[in-house]
């Protein structure tokens, strides 16, 4: 596991730009942390730098997911029960995208192996990232 210390919303931004650069399709990112930890942050922080910097990346949390040609980026918060994640697009993203999946514990049973879990929490005046 890697771990980071970033102080700010800056430098969460530049980190996630940095981590972007090595993700390659077909590949999952689930994002773990409490409500306000920058989930969604780190998030479109990858979709702009993969997709460009005048990408407008509103947040999933009521359409569920948001795509972005080839880059899926879902918020499961609102998913009541695992049956609904084939219906919302999940499985084929997963085989297909790179999938970035925020609340991603209800999908744990459907998960590749090779998912990169990153954990975000308060640290000090900012946050720290840990990646799996």
């Amino acid at each position: 596991m890697k771990e980071y210390i970033l102080e700010n919303v800056e430098q969460m931004r530049k980190w996630a730009g940095q981590f972007a650069n090595n993700l390659k399709a077909p590949v999952v990112v689930a994002l773990h942390g409490d409500l306000g930890m920058g989930k969604s942050e780190i998030a479109r922080a990858i979709i702009k730098t993969l997709r460009g910097a005048d990408t407008v990346v509103p947040s999933p949390t009521f359409t569920i997911v948001q795509s972005y040609d080839g880059i899926s980026h879902f918020d499961l918060y609102r998913v009541e029960d695992a049956s609904e994640l084939t219906e919302i697009g999940l499985m084929h993203a997963i085989e297909n995208d790179i999938t970035l999946i925020e609340w991603p514990d209800i999908a744990e049973a459907v998960l590749p192996e090779n998912t990169i879990h990153i954990y975000i929490s308060a640290y000090q005046d900012g946050r720290k990232v840990c990646v799996k």
